[in-house]
């Protein structure tokens, strides 16, 4: 890849932040990290799974290689806000089952539901296999930028 070329993709990753900031506003107190995680919580229930902090961590860690005490912090926040529930294990203390409340589904309805359900059509002629391909770039470019920290001497 030319230099030209990698300036024109980082030019898009710019554009790519610009359209996440054109999402709808959140309501107040409330962060885009806290709708990817209900929707990571409801996908994983959905598969039958009883969540726990680190089934979170695990499925969120290849695309946001986020720490575990990150997503704890998250999840304590959203505890604190009435979007998840922490349920005790019956069988062992130690273990603690997190499951979205109904205000919690409200708001991943809203914004997982409807935004999403919008934006579809308006993009149903972009094929699959492009959509996938930019995934594993911009994967590819953060994971470059992230294990070699460019410094420049002036």
């Amino acid at each position: 890849m030319n230099i030209a070329l990698i300036k024109r993709m980082m030019d898009a990753c710019y554009q790519a932040k610009r359209a996440r900031e054109l999402l709808p506003e959140l309501p107040k107190g409330v962060s885009s990290s806290y709708i990817h995680y209900l929707d990571t919580i409801e996908g994983l229930e959905r598969q039958g799974v009883r969540v726990k902090v680190s089934d979170i961590s695990d499925a969120l860690s290849d695309v946001l290689n986020i720490p575990r005490p990150g997503v704890t912090r998250t999840i304590k926040e959203m505890e604190k806000k009435g979007l998840v529930q922490k349920i005790s294990s019956p069988d062992d203390g130690r273990v603690t089952y997190l499951t979205v409340t109904e205000s919690g589904k409200r708001l991943s309805g809203t914004f997982n539901g409807q935004v999403f359900a919008q934006l579809a059509p308006l993009l149903e002629d972009v094929p699959d296999e492009d959509v996938a391909c930019t995934i594993r770039t911009v994967q590819k470019l953060y994971t470059a930028m992230s294990e070699r920290r460019i410094s420049l001497e002036y």
